[in-house]
């Protein structure tokens, strides 16, 4: 969730027309390559954050057409209309009819029954005529698109696939399919999985928190949680009148929006708000939802008021399930005195670890195993938000789903309340195989923010401090968290407080070196986290995060404060997930196209294994891969650049590259990427457009070139 990290490429222009008779000032004078281009000194162009490309790799930008910006324009008015993939408008539809239509597309031909695709028996579906998807095998292998090359991941990795027919790497499927007694589930190396009873018990408002609420009474908050709540409602809560999460911090929290939609189920949906989740006394009834919906970001929230369950609310029919889901949990009366103390729990130690930050919609499970081959130690899932997760949203829970590669995994949450973060920890450490659990007190977005969570938490230290403490109260894995160095630029105020902040329960804390307010406008301030990082007690690790895009930034950051535990990694990641090779072999690896291609193989085979090898987990790992490779395109390759090694916040000029797939490969044109994306995955389906999350002009428009 970033507020546009890269800049203007349309300004960044570094050559320009040998005029006849013109000087140039100064005592260098600029060199001139074969196509009659100028540039400035390398030293002129550093100082200017322009990448000192060699010049005869240098060429000039491409046109932008008047066509492009029009659409780029019209993308912007979300509220009024969509833009269709010839750029014409159209109305917003009513979700009535947009439900309707997607039943009707269910029942098409393309959308063929799971269990007829895996048998290719017509009868094998135990909802015969009343099932929702299409029957007609018939149709459905006349319209479906060609197999794409190569053998079939999901069947590769588990030895069977679960889409039959439907896979569309079927030609390659080496035996026949089971007869289809898969029971809904697949062998696979993935775990935190959501199961179906408690997400019935979350739906129905039903599950019970006991550890959490034990806490809540230790600390005591008890009592107080609701009318602490309704009045920072009143002050804090307001109207979500935000962007959506394109305007975020990546840094931990969010690179690029989270709002993929329903067409990406198995990741990052849109972006999500987090709720007002309250604690009631016994003998209080529950209040009723409440759903508010946002225009803006055509995002429906739904508010719930009290997880928490009195007598009174629950079912006969529903005691005894809940108490087999809870019976080996602390019960609320238990005595505090035999629980932990902070300093007793296994604390894990991050000193010298490379740290891959928890990053929004990119940041996803593919990549993730894609980072750890190249060498990250700690990974950790993106943002879940606090109310999505305790109301049993499949699509936030996929965002905890970890890969047995990741020996040291964490998951981060995002929450406005002491209480429902007790809840979200409880649950989380009863339901997933996790290492440590990180609260995101520095997402910077405004939908976030205005809800109380984030960095709106920076300015409420004694809420910062009561929901760290309840959560590590709560439960026996390590809690971290995530801050900026302030609310408002020049008033940092984590220094203040971190001293404190081992006592109250924090194994570590992660400083990003910017305030909520700055956003990317400067580069990190490295210098207040040396100064946090001095002041931290010797129990509590301290996190450097921001701008680290070589094993040099690594290097000097570690000398300048022995005091820092590590350093976290985030948009070096995204640009070159290779960092980590180059941070643990201390060297500048000048990768070539070939090597940079292959990594994307990993990916698309990696996430074909997640969402799925049928057509609807293709385009879904398409998606994802653009949303990549929006990124990657900024990496200038080592052996072209007059200075070594190349700055986060440097502007990459237009230049050439060593070879066609190189050059292809730096092109700031989203259909270039697309381009790319076809290399992997075949054609793109007719109509097919694709916009970053992240608002930028450095890419072409919704209209791909």
């Amino acid at each position: 969730m970033s507020e546009s990290p890269r800049p203007d490429m349309d300004e960044s222009v570094t050559v320009t027309k040998t005029v006849p008779g013109s000087e140039v000032s100064g005592e260098q004078q600029p060199s001139s390559n074969s196509n009659g281009l100028t540039q400035q000194t390398p030293e002129q162009l550093v100082a200017r954050a322009i990448a000192p490309v060699k010049v005869e790799f240098l060429r000039p930008p491409p046109a932008r057409t008047s066509s492009t910006t029009q659409a780029e324009d019209v993308s912007e008015d979300k509220d009024k209309a969509s833009v269709q993939s010839g750029g014409l408008l159209k109305e917003k539809k009513s979700k009535r009819q947009l439900k309707r239509e997607r039943r009707q597309e269910q029942k098409s031909a393309k959308n063929i029954c799971p269990e007829v695709a895996k048998t290719g028996d017509i009868s094998s579906c135990p909802y015969k005529d009343k099932c929702r998807f299409s029957h007609d095998f018939e149709a459905f292998k006349a319209q479906k698109p060609t197999d794409l090359e190569g053998e079939c991941p999901v069947f590769k990795a588990e030895g069977s696939c679960p889409y039959g027919l439907a896979c569309r790497f079927s030609s390659t499927h080496t035996e026949d399919m089971p007869s289809g007694n898969f029971n809904g589930r697949r062998k696979t190396s993935e775990i935190n999985g959501l199961s179906k009873d408690v997400q019935k018990l979350l739906w129905k408002n039903k599950m019970r928190f006991p550890k959490a609420d034990a806490s809540l009474r230790a600390l005591g908050l008890w009592e107080s949680s609701k009318l602490k709540r309704n009045d920072l409602e009143d002050k804090e809560g307001g109207n979500i009148d935000s962007n959506n999460c394109h305007n975020a911090d990546n840094n931990g929290c969010c690179e690029v929006s989270n709002d993929l939609g329903s067409n990406l189920e198995s990741s990052a949906e849109d972006s999500k708000v987090d709720g007002i989740d309250g604690n009631l006394d016994s003998g209080s009834p529950c209040p009723q939802k409440r759903r508010k919906t946002e225009e803006n970001s055509g995002l429906n929230v739904e508010e719930n008021e009290g997880t928490c369950v009195t007598d009174q609310n629950i079912g006969k029919s529903c005691i005894q399930a809940e108490l087999d889901v809870v019976s080996d949990v602390i019960p609320p009366e238990t005595d505090q005195s035999m629980k932990l103390h902070p300093r007793e729990k296994k604390l894990i130690d991050f000193r010298d670890k490379l740290y891959l930050a928890p990053l929004t919609t990119v940041g996803n499970l593919p990549f993730r195993r894609v980072c750890k081959v190249l060498g990250t130690d700690v990974t950790c899932g993106e943002m879940a938000m606090c109310t999505n997760l305790l109301q049993g949203q499949a699509s936030e829970w996929a965002l905890l789903r970890r890969h047995s590669s990741e020996d040291l995994f964490g998951v981060q949450i995002c929450g406005a309340y002491p209480d429902t973060i007790a809840r979200t920890v409880e649950l989380i450490e009863q339901e997933c195989a996790i290492d440590f659990i990180d609260i995101n007190m520095g997402c910077p977005i405004d939908i976030v923010v205005n809800k109380g969570a984030g960095s709106a938490l920076l300015t409420k230290p004694m809420r910062m401090k009561n929901i760290v403490g309840v959560a590590s109260g709560t439960v026996e894995k390590p809690i971290t968290v995530k801050v900026r160095t302030a609310y408002f630029e020049g008033k940092n105020r984590v220094d203040s407080i971190i001293a404190d902040m081992g006592s109250w329960g924090a194994n570590a804390v992660t400083i990003h070196g910017r305030s909520r307010q700055q956003r990317y406008s400067k580069l990190a301030d490295w210098d207040y986290v040396y100064q946090c990082a001095r002041k931290a007690p010797n129990t509590l690790q301290v996190v450097g995060n921001g701008d680290i895009f070589s094993f040099v930034d690594w290097n000097n950051h570690k000398a300048e404060c022995s005091e820092l535990a590590t350093c976290m990694i985030a948009r070096g990641a995204l640009i070159k997930p290779w960092i980590f090779t180059e941070i643990k072999e201390q060297r500048h690896w000048d990768i070539s196209s070939g090597e940079r291609f292959n990594i994307l193989k990993d990916f698309v085979h990696f996430g074909l294994e997640h969402w799925g090898s049928d057509t609807k987990g293709v385009e879904t790992t398409r998606r994802f891969l653009l949303e990549w490779l929006s990124y990657t395109f900024r990496y200038i390759p080592v052996g072209l650049l007059d200075v070594i090694s190349q700055r986060l916040n440097w502007r990459p000029p237009s230049y050439y590259g060593r070879d066609d797939l190189e050059t292809l490969m730096a092109s700031d044109s989203a259909a270039d990427w697309i381009r790319i994306a076809e290399m992997l995955l075949g054609k793109v389906p007719d109509g097919f457009s694709f916009t970053p999350k992240h608002k930028s002009n450095a890419y072409d428009s919704a209209q791909n070139g």
